[in-house]
This record gives C-alpha cells, structure tokens and sequence, in this order.
C-alpha cells in the first residue's frame, strides 16, 4: 500500500482489490456484539473538513472509532480558518500536536495533494473530496458494493469487476464521485459508460476511459450497475438545462426503466438523493437500490484504508476481525511505521 490515499487513479488493481478483500474483513466487526478493534490504539486521526459534510465525515469518525484511534474533529466553521488561517498554518498546528493521519475534504482541487507532497506535516493523508476532482473512498465503497452484489460477499474475495458494465448517470460536470469511479472502475476491468446532457460533461470527457452516450433508454438494458447522481445545484452559476421536469423525463431512473435492465442489476447513488428529481421514490425504496448498503459498506472500506495505511496488512485484519484481539505481529508493524515516520 502506498503512504497516502488521494485518487483513486493512483491506486493499482492489487492495491484496489486488496483494499477490497480487506473491507470484507472489517465488516465482519459489524457482525459482532462489540464492534471494535484495538489495532489503531495510541494512534491520533484528524478529521479536517473544511467543506460541509454530514454522510462522510460521521463514516470516517466511525471507521477510526471502531478501530480504537483517537479522534479529533476539525471543521473550518468557527475555528481559525474562519479568520484567515491557511492550509499551511493548519497544518503545520496539526504536526506540532502529533497526529498520525489527516481526513481532509477541501473545496478547492488539490488541496489533499498539496497537504500529502508539501512536507508540512508527516501523517498519511486521505482524501474525503476535494473540489470537483477526486472522492477514492467513495469510488472504493461504491466497487465493494458492486463486487458483493453482482458476485458475492464470498465468492469476490480476491476478484475484480472484469466484464461488468456500470452507467453513471447525471451531473457528471460537477461530480468528484463520477471522476473517482471511472478511474477505479477502469481499474478493476468494468466497462463504464457515463450518460447526461451534453451541458453535464467536462471538457475532455472523450479521453477519459469510458464510452459517453446522451441516450439512457439504449444503455440501461444492457446495464449491471446504474449509478444515479445528484444535480449539483450549488457548483452551478449557470442554467444547464431547461426545467427539472425535462431533466428528470430524459435522466431520471423511474419505476419503468428500471424495469428495463437485467434481473440481477442494481440501482446506486452516493447520496444524497433528490427524490423526483434523479430517482423516483419507487426506485428508491425497491430492494434493488443499495443506498443504505453503500453507507454501511462507507464504514467497512475507510476501516480497510486507516488500517492499511497505518500499518497493516489483511492477513493481520483477517485475524483480528475474527478473533477480536491484537497480534504481537500488528503491534510491531504499527510501532515500525511510527519509527519510520
């Protein structure tokens, strides 16, 4: 595994699939009466977010919890940053407090990587979203729901999405979560196809490695996983497209095109819906859509990604999450990297 997580571009097949297998381990914690792993005991993780966020930043929080971290909370409202603070000064009082890791969701592109590369502070750096450009936990949460769905919570360990096709629906233009996916899903062998009015794709989108199609009524038969985006009203500064009545008659998922996709295909959205909007309230609530299992899945893969990081390795997660205990083995990685940091 590599120091820091930041893109989803940035990670291999081996890298993504092993932070898949590993997420299978920690899900089994859930399954237990005491949902907790001493593996990141003494260790201190910030969550650093200085854009809005409800969904991540409480699966992040419980993701280091049920790994014993310490805990510490940073939002930009109210706090120094409000008052001028940089990044840089941020970060540097983060450091001088000791920190082993930094969950950092900024608006601003490139934010995580300027925090990772500056050499302001010494911790491994996770992206929670920044900007329009990149979401690598949401992407991974999003192929470990796939991967259970369409193979199996047993039978994919070890497997990749080779031969799936997913369609990302929507705002894409706006969308990290829409970039992050097509990376990683390229990654793991899906064949993606993004669908959405030609005022919601990015300049550039014909090199990105996935097929573009304006007609959601010709991919959907042929379709294993729909991904349904949120029109991202509060990134426009334009109108970028007629009324939200057309919008959702030519790009929202309703009761009847669902039914046009395979039997065994499934309905996903990172959240949060607009019901009426993207996604009708029938597809919503069918046992199809996996709204709920991503949130669930959210906490199982940002464990993986903590304890990967931070010192860990799956054949050590698969014994903890079975046996409930620490081994003298993970006590050494982790005091290993604490040095080498």
């Amino acid at each position: 595994m590599m120091r820091h997580l930041i893109s989803a571009a940035d990670l291999t097949r081996d890298d993504a699939v092993l932070i898949l297998d590993t997420a299978e381990e920690m899900a089994r914690v859930a399954d237990r009466p005491i949902k907790k792993l001493p593996t990141l005991r003494g260790r201190t993780v910030v969550n650093l977010f200085f854009e809005d966020s409800t969904r991540t930043r409480i699966s992040f929080e419980a993701a280091e919890k049920r790994l014993s971290a310490d805990v510490i909370n940073f939002t930009a409202k109210g706090s120094s940053v409000s008052k001028g603070e940089s990044l840089k000064d941020t970060a540097q009082t983060l450091e001088a407090m000791g920190v082993d890791a930094v969950v950092i969701r900024h608006g601003a592109s490139g934010a995580p990587y300027r925090l990772a590369t500056s050499g302001w502070i010494d911790a491994a750096v996770i992206n929670a979203g920044d900007g329009t450009h990149q979401h690598p936990t949401q992407a991974l949460l999003d192929a470990f729901t796939m991967r259970r769905r369409l193979i199996g919570r047993d039978t994919g360990l070890g497997q990749d999405l080779t031969g799936r096709r997913v369609t990302v629906v929507g705002d894409i233009l706006h969308s990290r979560v829409a970039r992050s996916n097509v990376d990683l899903l390229h990654t793991l062998g899906a064949e993606v196809t993004l669908v959405a009015p030609p005022t919601l794709l990015p300049i550039g989108v014909g090199e990105w490695p996935c097929e573009v199609s304006y007609d959601l009524d010709r991919v959907l038969p042929k379709t294993d996983a729909v991904m349904m985006l949120r029109v991202q009203r509060e990134r426009m500064n334009a109108a970028f497209f007629p009324t939200e009545r057309e919008y959702s008659r030519r790009y929202g998922l309703d009761g009847e095109r669902m039914a046009r996709m395979p039997g065994d295909a499934i309905v996903m959205h990172p959240g949060p819906m607009v019901r009426g909007m993207e996604i009708t309230a029938e597809v919503a609530d069918s046992d199809r859509c996996t709204v709920l299992e991503q949130v669930t899945n959210g906490v199982s893969i940002r464990m993986a990604v903590l304890y990967l990081l931070l010192g860990g390795n799956e054949s050590e997660a698969a014994h903890q999450a079975q046996a409930g205990t620490h081994s003298p083995r993970s006590e050494h990685s982790a005091s290993t990297a604490s040095e080498e940091k």
